[in-house]
């Protein structure tokens, strides 16, 4: 490899780096020569064990070794940019190969290095990590595969794309999942997606409004209750819980559950048992758990309002879904997803956005996320009648703030338009 001028290494990453190698002397001189750009740094024998690590954690870097003595690297590399795209690999290469005694004896060697998917590289002493060609590296670039939209949602911005990697990673386990996000970013869309995506998937999706049950009823709807347990209670009724049996249990608004249940809900999960109200009989329920919730659950479990320990065994998957604000390169295909839909069930052509109505909607601040979104097109394919172009007037955004020296209305905005 011809010699180049080393380029600075990326910031350091809280995600870490992992070095996979059967030589004990190069994951040394590598771990070595990050000198703390990288936190943590975590070692692999081999293919199938980084494969484990990568599983396990969020790696920035991956740092392989050519030669590993139970998979072939290039095979190793295609399942690596399949299965975690974000994962940038730096290939490691010695020129007298890895006979652990010889490399031991004659000392660590001149160590060429290539990025496949960004250019950066760095110097160490008197060696230079190097870059590929820029051909290679576009080539290697395109190489990588990107997530399908996961059902129901639309979407392919790199936000998203995070968010359908994770997703696909843990929908085949029975983790527990804890969705966060902002009001109308698709909390459910997701938990219903992961549902889709597991052997759970012919088997029951049962979903639970926490905040919309009453608090004296909610112990009942969760866990079901006998005859007569109760005042009023003049038939036996299976809980949610027991109905989502073989299935899934989606706890939407999880941490407006009042403190008393919280609790039951931890012995819930702990033991994988419901005993109805009115009857000493205990069931055992096989379900996998997605919480979602809309607020700081680790802030609230912090302040005392929400148990800690409920809290860690929620978040043992946590899934942070971004704001439609921080998605900007999805706007367009949402809108227009939502237009031919609204179209689609009144049985007439789609209208076009217009330039201006795109310039709108992309500079909107979208305090309401993709639900906002949904109402603001469904009002504007209303307006637009049988017109074939949605125009920026007919665009109206019911929490903007307007100038009380405008004088406009609500009423004044709606004529308007």
């Amino acid at each position: 490899m011809s010699a180049m001028t080393p380029v600075p290494l990326p910031a350091r990453s809280s995600g870490g780096a992992l070095i996979a190698s059967p030589s004990s002397s190069l994951r040394e001189q590598v771990a070595y020569r990050l000198n703390g750009r990288w936190l943590p740094v975590h070692h692999a024998l081999g293919g199938a064990e980084a494969l484990v690590k990568l599983e396990e954690g969020d790696w920035q870097v991956l740092f392989l070794d050519r030669r590993l003595p139970d998979l072939d690297s290039e095979e190793l590399i295609a399942i690596i940019q399949r299965r975690f795209p974000g994962t940038q690999v730096v290939m490691l290469d010695s020129d007298g190969g890895f006979p652990a005694a010889d490399e031991e004896r004659a000392g660590p060697s001149p160590i060429p290095v290539a990025i496949p998917c960004t250019p950066a590289s760095f110097a160490s002493g008197d060696k230079a990590w190097e870059p590929l060609e820029a051909k290679q590296r576009v080539e290697a670039a395109e190489c990588v595969k990107e997530y399908a939209p996961l059902p129901g949602m639309i979407g392919s911005s790199p936000a998203m794309q995070r968010v359908y990697r994770l997703a696909h990673l843990v929908a085949p386990r029975t983790t527990t999942v804890l969705i966060v996000g902002q009001t109308g970013s698709g909390k459910e869309l997701v938990a219903r997606a992961l549902h889709a995506l597991s052997p759970r998937a012919l088997k029951p999706f049962v979903a639970v409004n926490c905040a919309a049950i009453p608090e004296a009823l909610l112990e009942s709807e969760l866990f079901g209750h006998a005859r007569g347990a109760f005042t009023g209670a003049v038939q036996a009724q299976v809980g949610r819980i027991p109905a989502a049996h073989g299935g899934t249990l989606f706890l939407d608004e999880v941490s407006e559950l009042p403190l008393g249940m919280q609790a039951k809900l931890l012995r819930f999960l702990e033991q994988k048992e419901v005993q109805r109200l009115g009857t000493a009989d205990v069931t055992h329920v096989d379900v996998r758990v997605i919480a979602a919730s809309n607020v700081d659950l680790a802030g609230r479990a912090g302040r005392g309002n929400f148990r800690e320990d409920l809290f860690y065994r929620l978040a043992a998957f946590p899934l942070e879904l971004p704001p439609l604000a921080e998605r900007r390169d999805d706007i367009l295909l949402l809108a227009e997803h939502f237009l031919a839909c609204m179209a689609a069930a009144m049985n007439r052509p789609c209208p076009q956005l217009s330039a201006e109505a795109v310039r709108v909607l992309e500079e909107h601040p979208w305090k309401g996320n993709v639900r906002e979104l949904q109402h603001v097109m469904e009002r504007a394919s209303i307006l637009v009648e049988d017109g074939d172009t949605i125009l920026s007037d007919h665009l109206y955004f019911p929490f903007q703030h307007v100038p009380p020296s405008s004088g406009r209305t609500l009423a004044c905005a709606v004529r308007a338009s």
